[in-house]
């Protein structure tokens, strides 16, 4: 699924069942990281998902952690919406000499839900084309010191206006904030 990721391709493979949905994967291949969201149907109406994060090392993908869980509901998102960021310690990186497990890289992600009016998404320096079903995974590194900081999320219109924009601690993107304040 990395390779079709970084290839532009469809990240559900033809063979896959339909029980099985590839959701979205991104690779910051500056970085050497990538993310995959995967959401399945076990034999039953409920929902599970699975969040991997690889790492590039050794000339192969190799997978350092994850998470799995009960699968969100569908939300319905105005302009943007973050949620349930995650991460991992470089468990590569920290065995390539000179390094250490104090000096390795974080890895992070987030989900990412994008509304209609959404064309692209920028998370730091990168631009992602916003995909058909307006949710993806975004994928980044940061030095260990400050790994609970992620990119600014900015949510950009056709044109390539900003609609809205996330900082790195901020819990409301700017459209809602916007939102809430006319009704107050």
């Amino acid at each position: 699924m990395v390779k079709r990721a970084l290839a532009g391709d469809e990240t559900q493979p033809w063979w896959m069942p339909r029980r099985v949905l590839t959701v979205s994967a991104d690779v910051d291949d500056t970085a050497g990281v990538g993310a995959i969201w995967i959401l399945w149907r076990p034999k039953s109406s409920r929902e599970r998902e699975h969040i991997a994060l690889l790492e590039w090392f050794g000339e192969q993908w190799r997978y350092v952690g994850g998470s799995s869980g009960s699968g969100d509901d569908p939300v319905d998102v105005d302009v943007l919406d973050v949620s349930n960021g995650g991460g991992v310690l470089s468990l590569t990186r920290s065995l390539d000499p000179p390094r250490s497990i104090t000096a390795a890289p974080w890895i992070s992600c987030v989900k990412v839900r994008l509304g209609r009016d959404v064309s692209h998404v920028r998370i730091g320096v990168r631009r992602i084309e916003v995909p058909e079903q307006r949710s993806l995974i975004a994928v980044w590194t940061s030095p260990q010191i400050s790994r609970g900081v992620r990119p600014v999320i900015v949510a950009l219109g056709r044109d390539g206006a900003e609609l809205s924009r996330i900082g790195p601690h901020d819990s409301l993107d700017t459209h809602t904030w916007a939102r809430l304040r006319e009704g107050s």
